[in-house]
């Protein structure tokens, strides 16, 4: 009886694969020194695919379902193994499983900003990062190309080389999405289906399928993200340089305060900020006579009294106004167009 259970135990007469946990890619069933018993089942589920492979060639591939080994279930193993007629025998294969199931929330990000050309401002550095699904669509490729003979294959293992793919063609589907930098932080949902088709043919040479990647963040780094501000600003005081030069005071208070700090206690504090604000409604007073229409002969008599604009006062807006363009906030033809008209004001 114990001889029986021996020889019984050599021969494998169910195939199955149960997955327990997630994270398993693919699994070799352990057949060690046993042998696959003639008119036995394979068992393949919902979410699985199994292969065949004999002496280190793939053979049958199988989808989810319940199947009697024969001849008819195994055409290409039958044929590499000559059975010119029923096999009546135990036969020795290999058989891995995979899982083709979604592998969800699979992260994805820039360590360190990536450069790229952008409509508005030129080169742009930007930080990114979000996640994406994928499955195994073709085993067969994904054996040969991946995980080959190893007992089993963890979704851990391939994380950072997929990781990697997404970083590598972030800059081809911005490319390819047109968008500027503002349009992509806005249009989230049109980057990621950009990206998803630059990757889809690169996941597809190892047998896998990217589903559902997302864009969750698009973002400059902090020094840009300050000039950006900045140009914001701009745009919403637009050509009224009186409002400019308030906006500048205001972002000029906190750096006042910082200055102060140090050693002037509150006295220091409340002059630096008076100063501040002082020299922004001087410059802004100033610079908006400047840039007033012509006016009547009485007006243009009453602009000749001491109350007119002085040549220091107008230096000192030219020299705010070069600071401006260095930073890039002004171009070089706004800054000529201001600084001809404060200049005629010196004639």
């Amino acid at each position: 009886m114990a001889l029986m259970d021996f020889i019984k135990k050599q021969f494998i007469d169910i195939i199955q694969w149960t997955e327990e946990g997630d994270g398993t890619l693919a699994w070799r069933f352990p057949m060690r020194d046993m042998e696959i018993q003639n008119g036995g089942q394979l068992v393949v589920r919902e979410s699985q695919m199994a292969i065949f492979v004999n002496e280190g060639q793939v053979a049958d591939v199988f989808g989810p379902g319940t199947y009697k080994l024969t001849t008819q279930t195994l055409p290409v193993l039958t044929y590499l193994k000559n059975w010119d007629k029923l096999f009546e025998s135990p036969f020795k294969s290999d058989v891995y499983f995979f899982s083709t199931r979604q592998q969800i929330d699979q992260k994805w990000g820039t360590p360190q900003p990536i450069t790229i050309r952008d409509k508005d401002f030129g080169a742009v550095r930007l930080r990114a990062f979000g996640n994406y699904a994928f499955r195994i669509a073709d085993p067969k490729l994904f054996h040969t190309e991946i995980s080959g003979t190893r007992e089993m294959y963890p979704v851990a293992d391939l994380e950072g080389q997929l990781r990697g793919l997404v970083l590598q063609n972030i800059s081809n589907a911005i490319a390819g999405s047109g968008l500027p930098f503002l349009d992509l932080a806005a249009n989230q949902v049109m980057f990621a289906d950009a990206l998803t088709k630059e990757l889809a043919p690169i996941f597809a040479k190892i047998g896998l399928l990217i589903e559902n990647l997302t864009v969750q963040n698009v973002s400059l780094p902090e020094e840009l993200q300050k000039i950006l501000d900045q140009k914001i600003g701009m745009g919403m005081v637009g050509n009224d340089m009186a409002k400019f030069m308030q906006y500048q005071t205001a972002q000029a208070i906190p750096k006042f305060a910082e200055a102060s700090g140090g050693g002037g206690g509150i006295a220091g504090d409340a002059m630096g900020l008076g100063a501040g604000v002082a020299l922004g409604q001087v410059l802004a007073q100033n610079l908006q006579q400047g840039l007033q229409a012509p006016v009547a002969p009485a007006a243009a008599q009453a602009a000749a009294e001491p109350l007119g604009v002085k040549p220091e006062d107008v230096m000192a807006t030219l020299e705010k106004l070069g600071d401006l363009k260095a930073k890039g906030i002004l171009t070089q033809e706004e800054f000529d167009a201001k600084k001809a008209e404060l200049l005629k004001k010196l004639v």
